[in-house]
């Protein structure tokens, strides 16, 4: 099969399992002239700290990239919702010749006194760094004046990608969390890092843990709120879901605090298994190891049934995996191992060269691997490759749906959880009703011709 790239540049990017590139470079920018389904800098720092649920959020620019707001994410709060609500300074052509940073100290000043916020993030976007807009004097003066955390967020567009604006948010968290002199250390306590309470997941997790006797010191960032966040360097571990956006964080507290960390997933029966049982022997208690065997016993009989019904429907079926972070990638593999779905091709936006190796290991020959990929090449890899679903965000979904492809929203929109043991469920269930539509007998074919009948149109 040909993997040869449209344009020369992205072949490096571009392997294929059991052919002779074994290796397959990431993690650098884009290629010009290349559509990439990556987001931006402002769009990842947007991601790690918008469920922070008690946080204001202004966006210092033009009203375009405040549309990027609580509404296309499905994360959730127990407390405060004054993070769904999103402000911009709306800079105008005005602002752009003569400078923004009158014009920010008075949105600041008028959302203090209307809302009263405990912390107050601020964002840099493209025009905000063309102009050289001083968000740290700004927020430096706001912060003195009002009495609050002003934390600024460089996040101009055109610096990076959107691995660029995990760190610049997770250099805004460090601000947060630093004490100002040590924090007694719990001893049966961890952060969740890199989960965003989508759909309420975090509190499924939670829900796990407490079970067999840890406390949950701190979600970063997932129905967090800013005194929580505060007592972060009280935890005894750190686990990190999501690496993409939380590896940079996780090592600087290792580096500042002392607080080690795991890898872990909880997407999948087996990945979530794995995940309960590393963490229960980390902290080496015997009461706690003996509760997780039973949790996860309980919940395997409960689910594996569920999973084999759908399993023996999915016969031959192949599916495409093209989403933001290495470790869901990875997980979406054993994950669709479960229901008895092959991956024939997976890529991912953002992932790093130790989450492409593992990928390559679990991969079946013939699977093609990619990083950063545009649309042209997900069209013809998922074509050449015949799959016949494709997990992806909320870019990918209308590319599938006109290649006549069945689609699995895995974005930060979607409204049911997919992590832990009930996700795990959920997850096959929104395979089977997408995979198993009816609809798909009714599609064109490219030469014209109906799927599954020789009726005329």
């Amino acid at each position: 099969m040909d993997t040869a790239a449209a344009i020369n540049e992205r072949d490096p990017f571009i392997s294929t399992k059991g052919k002779q590139k074994t290796s397959l470079k990431c993690d650098a920018d884009s290629i010009a002239g290349c559509v990439s389904q990556r987001a931006c800098v402002y769009c990842g720092a947007r991601v790690v700290l918008n469920p922070i649920t008690d946080a204001l959020h202004l966006v210092h620019g033009p009203i375009g990239c405040a549309s990027y707001t609580w509404d296309i994410r499905g994360s959730l709060s127990s407390g405060s919702d004054l993070y769904r609500n999103s402000f911009s300074t709306d800079l105008k052509e005005h602002d752009v010749i003569f400078g923004g940073e009158p014009k920010l100290q008075r949105a600041i000043d008028e959302l203090v006194e209307k809302y009263q916020p405990k912390v107050f993030f601020i964002y840099s976007t493209c025009i905000v760094g063309v102009i050289g807009d001083d968000l740290e004097a700004v927020c430096r003066q706001s912060a003195a004046k009002h009495g609050i955390e002003v934390i600024p967020v460089q996040s101009s567009g055109f610096i990076g990608n959107k691995a660029a604006g995990y760190r610049a948010a997770c250099d805004a968290l460090l601000r947060i969390i630093t004490p100002q002199k040590p924090l007694p250390r719990k001893k049966l306590s961890l952060n969740y890092l890199g989960d965003f309470n989508l759909a309420g997941e975090a509190w499924i997790i939670r829900g796990y843990l407490e079970e067999i006797g840890i406390e949950v010191n701190a979600v970063f960032t997932g129905d967090s709120n800013y005194e929580t966040l505060k007592k972060a360097t009280m935890a005894s571990l750190n686990v990190m879901q999501c690496a993409g956006s939380m590896t940079y964080l996780a090592n600087k507290m290792q580096e500042k605090f002392d607080i080690p960390y795991l890898r872990i997933s909880f997407l999948g029966m087996e990945d979530t298994a794995d995940s309960l049982r590393r963490i229960a022997h980390f902290f080496g208690d015997a009461a706690i190891i003996e509760r997780a065997e039973q949790l996860i016993a309980r919940e395997q009989q409960a689910v594996q049934p569920v999973l084999d019904t759908y399993k023996g429907q999915f016969n031959g079926k192949k599916a495409a995996v093209y989403v933001g972070g290495g470790f869901k990638a990875i997980s979406l593999i054993k994950q669709f191992r479960e229901i008895g779905i092959d991956v024939v091709m997976v890529g991912t936006q953002t992932g790093q060269q130790d989450e492409y190796d593992t990928i390559h290991e679990l991969a079946d020959d013939g699977t093609v691997i990619l990083d950063d990929a545009n649309p042209s090449e997900l069209e013809r890899f998922m074509t050449q490759q015949g799959a016949n679903l494709l997990v992806g965000g909320v870019k990918e979904r209308p590319l599938a749906y006109k290649l006549g492809i069945a689609f699995v929203d895995h974005n930060h929109d979607r409204k049911h959880p997919l992590s832990g043991f009930v996700g795990a469920v959920n997850f096959a269930k929104e395979v089977h009703s997408t995979l198993c539509s009816p609809v798909w007998e009714y599609m064109y074919d490219f030469g014209g011709d109906l799927h599954g009948s020789d009726s005329q149109a």
